[in-house]
């Protein structure tokens, strides 16, 4: 089997599988991981609009081909060290869903850099223990340990809460 068939069987292995995929990232020496599916582009650190008015972590707004796109980040919503964005810093667009049952909404976490994707058989993420760190565990969805990694997977839908949820929307507007 020559290098593009092996390719090809792994990718419809993974699409064949009952694993989840998970991007995952860096983001002060952490590494936390989204759903694959939610991804819908990575891109390189740019500059944003600011908008007036809105917490600190909302670094501003991109149009991202005719979509405002409000960009949060990650490293000042959960309160860390801020850190002068490189060139390995990367926003990673998503699509969140309003845990509220309103619509979906497209959104830039900028973090770190970039890490890996990972298969994670099912099971295989645990319940996130209440332990005290800087990130708040309603966001966490678990912990997976993938390749001798520790990967706090985080609930994209519930990263923001609904006072949030509403800034991000008028801002979208």
């Amino acid at each position: 089997m020559d290098a593009a068939q092996n390719m090809a069987h792994e990718i419809q292995h993974n699409l064949e599988s009952d694993d989840d995929q998970f991007l995952t990232f860096i983001l002060a020496g952490e590494e936390y991981g989204v759903d694959i599916l939610r991804v819908q582009e990575i891109k390189g650190w740019d500059s944003v609009t600011p908008i007036p008015n809105t917490p600190e972590y909302i670094r501003g707004v991109i149009n991202l081909r005719g979509t405002i796109v409000p960009i949060i980040d990650l490293r000042r919503r959960f309160q860390l060290e801020a850190m002068e964005y490189g060139p390995m810093t990367v926003v990673i667009v998503l699509r969140v869903d309003n845990p509220d049952g309103g619509k979906s909404r497209v959104m830039g976490l900028v973090v770190d850099a970039v890490s890996d994707v990972y298969n994670v058989p099912e099971g295989a993420i645990k319940a996130a223990p209440d332990f005290g760190s800087v990130v708040d565990v309603n966001f966490v969805k678990g912990l997976a340990t993938l390749e001798d990694v520790m990967v706090i997977i985080l609930d994209i839908d519930r990263l923001l809460n609904a006072d949030e949820l509403s800034a991000v929307e008028s801002i979208s507007q």
